[in-house]
């Protein structure tokens, strides 16, 4: 226990770390992702732009990276990620990983979510003279805002987890604190207090989320 109240700056400097991480890497991943569902939502066949060869090319774009796991994919898009910031290791630099994966994974939430709006709807907006763009941002995203906020939130969670996994690697973050000062030390109750931390960030994420999305579906 002294040693968590030793290494109490350190882990508070860990968890600034690792908010500051997820919350650009959201802000980025979760725009990207936005726009590309939006293009994997609206190019299938039969919807408001119907494109079907670039409905496919950007569906095996997302196939092909979405798997990859994340220990693999930090280190896979390190030189790309030494382009963008200028460094290959660091929380910048995994803000640029992280963000990637976010739009990739993000990017079929928000497809799945906007099937979930019914034909009927655009239809009528159809019918009434709206345009296409005033119908997707005026029609389907209102009416796909609460599954989406679950979306996003379901997202964010994964986020925590990954920048406790970059962390591996030198990123920073709760992750690297875990290691450098309670695995690599043999010090359970260092290791467990980062848990911790990390547990109370995801439940508090997760508890927002719920509420925002329980606020949008009962307009």
């Amino acid at each position: 226990m002294n040693e968590v109240i030793e290494l109490l700056p350190k882990l508070i400097e860990a968890t600034g770390d690792t908010l500051y991480m997820v919350s650009l890497s959201l802000i980025i991943g979760g725009i990207g992702g936005l726009l590309v569902g939006l293009v994997l939502y609206l190019t299938r066949r039969g919807n408001l732009y119907e494109q079907p060869v670039v409905s496919a090319v950007v569906n095996v774009i997302v196939n092909f990276f979405r798997p990859i796991p994340f220990i693999i994919f930090i280190a896979a898009v390190q030189p790309f990620s030494r382009f963008v910031v200028g460094v290959g290791i660091g929380p910048e630099a995994a803000i640029v990983a992280l963000s990637l994966a976010a739009t990739f994974g993000i990017s079929r939430l928000v497809e799945q979510n906007l099937l979930t709006v019914s034909p009927g709807v655009v239809e009528a907006a159809r019918s009434a003279g709206a345009g296409r763009f005033q119908i997707v941002w005026s029609v389907i995203v209102p009416e796909a805002l609460g599954p989406l906020i679950l979306g996003y939130t379901f997202a964010v969670v994964s986020l925590v987890d990954m920048s406790a996994v970059a962390g591996a690697i030198g990123a920073g973050g709760l992750g690297d604190f875990a290691i450098q000062y309670g695995y690599r030390q043999f010090n359970p109750a260092v290791t467990w207090a980062a848990v911790i931390v990390i547990v109370v960030i995801v439940q508090g994420l997760q508890f927002l989320g719920n509420w925002a999305a329980r606020k949008t579906l009962r307009r």
